[in-house]
């Protein structure tokens, strides 16, 4: 068990989600489907409650950014990519060739794909935002009903 690292989990209107802190950052929101952090303390922080707030809010409409600290683990590239996707405007989305092209490589597609798929903080770095160069909808960790329902929220609030 690490004593570093909390979990807490609450119903929302996605489903059940847990959220991770880990030293004073978010690190982790899993979804019901997803994985879960075997080494967790299960322990609602001051944090994590922030957190749930805020993800409330954003559920119903009233909040469109996030601040809460967060600590994506990754490789250099992934918390590249994943900078990128936090400054994705509320409402709008891009393709994964528009993000590969803003770091210099518009060939890089399937690498800012992978990196995508890794983040372990998806609503909170806005992945569900990345939609394929056709327009459709592509992979989401929580399925593409719930990519669509993320997605139909901010456009109709806009």
């Amino acid at each position: 068990m690490n004593k570093n690292l909390f979990l807490y989990y609450q119903k929302t209107d996605i489903g059940t989600v847990g959220i991770a802190e880990c030293g004073g950052s978010i690190s982790h929101l899993l979804f019901e489907s997803g994985s879960f952090l075997p080494d967790a303390q299960l322990l609602e922080t001051k944090l994590i409650g922030e957190a749930f707030l805020q993800l409330n809010s954003y559920l119903a409409g009233k909040l469109k950014q996030f601040s809460l600290p967060l600590a994506p683990s990754g490789t250099p590239y992934m918390r590249n990519v994943w900078k990128i996707l936090s400054t994705i405007p509320y409402g709008t989305t891009l393709t994964y060739k528009d993000i590969a092209a803003s770091m210099g490589n518009s060939l890089a597609s399937r690498a800012v794909g992978m990196a995508n798929h890794r983040n372990p903080i998806p609503v909170f770095i806005p992945c569900h935002r990345v939609i394929g160069s056709d327009g459709s909808l592509t992979g989401y960790r929580g399925g593409l009903a719930l990519k669509k329902k993320l997605l139909d929220l901010e456009t109709s609030i806009r």
